[in-house]
């Protein structure tokens, strides 16, 4: 399964998660963590990054990049928010900050971080049919947007984030009354006419993301900060939240943070977080929100995923194509056959990744596999698959270690008759990872073999699906397929044999 990673560098902290994302399944969290940075306070003080908070957030960058490179992943993508889009010295954070991460740093506007927070909420708990208000308040900004149907319909981003308002206006601990006036006509100001823009029809659910939310569901069902998972898609009553504020408001730092479910990090911004939230509940009429603790990393990963971002590491590089093709046409070959077996072939690999679950980069070694698996022929066309691995074993092919070379030499071995079996003297060299690798290939490589039986290229696409029971593969042609159907119904056995599951090969025209 792929594996991605996301960093999340908004105003107030920064957040890393690391997912193996199945289809239709929700992502699978491998790590994740969190470090309040508060890059905001300087630059909503100053228009600058401190020093500090640069070297702080560097720091973090750099330990959660430990944290993913462990997981291999395909892809990692970092985006800053708020603060960092109004900072002066933006460029010398991102460099640094880039450095660190060791992986580049973009600042994305807020449509796009509205964008990602839909994505996210949806690839975690999805709601079909619905018509959703979105609503996340970050340390910079707050983005509110309009859903419907599981596509974001619109969306407005606002500088109501809870770092910036307390730089602005709370000097005071607890906040003064004119402090908290002037605030609350500033949040007014600038959601005025949003409730108008995004629809004031009716909406199906409301919910609301971050910290803050956390915090203000956590406060509400008396649950303490540790246990904060347990809140997720919690639903929490309008009155209840402008309750909270009033409870909070008289409240100094200390007693903010004796209240269940507000850290003490968080107590620093939570009133103006909660005065956002009561602003909102106001504009459109809502009489309760319900917490999601998906965010912009999970949209991160979702839109990775989907994109297919990553893939390029299950297929050869231009150097190791150019070897294989190569060898391929040295032992006469045709060019036609072997690079329409080798599409198909990465075709498979990635459509059924969720079914033999193996690292991307051995896609690579299907694919070179895909080439060469007919070499045998030059020797002779009795027993050509023993033939084509002997001459792949002893062949030179740069850009392979000699644990790939004799992967690839084994799945040639194996493209046609017998299964690996302990006796064989080939199959003895491998370790365990190997000789598993190597079974839950072999039926692929005869698929993709089989799919040109007839050297034609008569195959346009193939789509796969697996559910009910079985693997249902879908053969795209404006021509006749009957040879080819043949051939793919012959390694239904061995597929069945290795993966369980029967496969059916249907053909529809283009």
């Amino acid at each position: 399964m792929p594996r991605y990673a996301a960093i999340d560098i908004g105003s107030n902290s920064i957040r890393m998660e690391a997912a193996e994302v199945t289809p239709a399944a929700p992502p699978r969290i491998l790590a994740s963590a969190r470090e309040v940075t508060r890059l905001g306070e300087s630059v909503f003080r100053t228009g600058k990054i401190s020093r500090e908070a640069m070297d702080l957030a560097c720091g973090v960058l750099a330990a959660m990049a430990a944290q993913y490179r462990k997981l291999d992943v395909a892809a990692v993508r970092a985006v800053a928010t708020s603060s960092v889009r109004d900072a002066r010295n933006q460029s010398e954070f991102l460099e640094r900050a880039s450095e660190a991460a060791a992986t580049p740093v973009e600042v994305i506007s807020g449509r796009e971080e509205a964008r990602l927070i839909h994505l996210g909420v949806e690839s975690r708990w999805p709601q079909p049919g619905r018509r959703v208000l979105l609503v996340d308040i970050g340390g910079g900004s707050v983005e509110i947007i309009a859903g419907e149907g599981g596509r974001m319909r619109d969306a407005v981003s606002r500088p109501l984030g809870a770092v910036r308002l307390r730089e602005l206006f709370l000097a005071s601990d607890p906040p003064a009354e004119l402090e908290l006036h002037r605030m609350q006509e500033f949040i007014e100001e600038k959601l005025s006419g949003v409730a108008g823009r995004l629809g004031a029809s009716r909406w199906d659910r409301a919910i609301v993301t971050s910290a803050t939310a956390s915090a203000v569901a956590c406060a509400i069902g008396g649950v303490p900060r540790p246990k904060r998972d347990r809140v997720d898609r919690v639903r929490i009553p309008a009155p209840q939240i402008r309750k909270l504020y009033k409870k909070l408001c008289p409240l100094n730092l200390a007693g903010r943070r004796r209240v269940t479910g507000i850290g003490p990090r968080r107590a620093e911004i939570i009133v103006p977080g909660v005065a956002v939230l009561v602003r909102v509940l106001q504009g459109f009429g809502l009489g309760a929100l319900y917490y999601s603790a998906a965010g912009v990393r999970d949209g991160i990963i979702a839109d990775l995923a989907a994109r297919g971002v990553g893939n390029e590491r299950a297929q050869l590089d231009a150097d190791q194509k150019k070897e294989v093709e190569r060898i391929s046409l040295r032992y006469g070959i045709s060019r036609a056959h072997s690079r329409k077996v080798a599409a198909l072939a990465r075709t498979l690999f990635l459509e059924l990744q969720p079914l033999h679950q193996l690292p991307l980069q051995l896609g690579r070694l299907l694919e070179a596999a895909a080439y060469l698996h007919d070499i045998g022929h030059y020797v002779s066309d009795l027993s050509h698959h023993k033939h084509s691995y002997y001459l792949v074993a002893n062949s030179d092919l740069p850009g392979f270690t000699n644990q790939e070379r004799m992967l690839v030499a084994n799945l040639c071995r194996y493209h046609r008759k017998s299964l690996p079996a302990a006796h064989h003297p080939n199959y003895q060299f491998l370790d365990g990872d190997q000789a598993q690798s190597l079974l839950r290939l072999i039926p692929l490589l005869r698929l993709a073999d089989t799919l040109d039986r007839s050297h034609a290229q008569r195959v346009r696409s193939v789509q796969c699906r697996i559910g009910d029971g079985q693997v249902a593969v879908r053969l795209v042609s404006p021509g006749n397929l009957d040879l080819e159907i043949w051939a793919a119904e012959q390694v239904g056995q061995v597929f069945r044999q290795v993966y369980g599951l029967p496969m059916v090969v249907t053909k529809e025209a283009p």
